[in-house]
C-alpha cells in the first residue's frame, strides 16, 4: 500500500511493502517519491519489488551506527 508522510512543506510517498511507485500522471517508477504541497502528482504500488543489495544495506546500517 502507497503510505504518505508530511514533513515540512513535503510529502513523501513510499511502499510499506517493499514495492516500487508509478506516477499515474507520467507512467515514472520510483523507490519512494518526494512532493512539494501542495501535491500535484498522484501514485500507485506496482508488483515490482525494490531491489537492495545487501551489501549497500549493511554498509548503510554501518554508517548509522558510527561503524562505518
Amino acid at each position: 500500500m502507497v503510505q504518505t508522510e508530511t514533513i515540512n512543506d513535503r510529502v513523501r510517498h513510499y511502499s510499506d511493502n517493499g514495492m516500487m511507485l508509478r506516477q499515474i500522471e507520467t507512467g515514472t517508477l520510483y523507490e519512494d517519491a518526494v512532493d512539494i504541497t501542495p501535491c500535484p502528482y498522484t501514485y500507485e504500488e506496482t508488483d515490482i519489488p525494490i531491489e537492495s543489495d545487501p551489501l549497500e544495506a549493511q554498509q548503510a546500517l554501518d554508517i548509522i551506527m558510527g561503524e562505518g
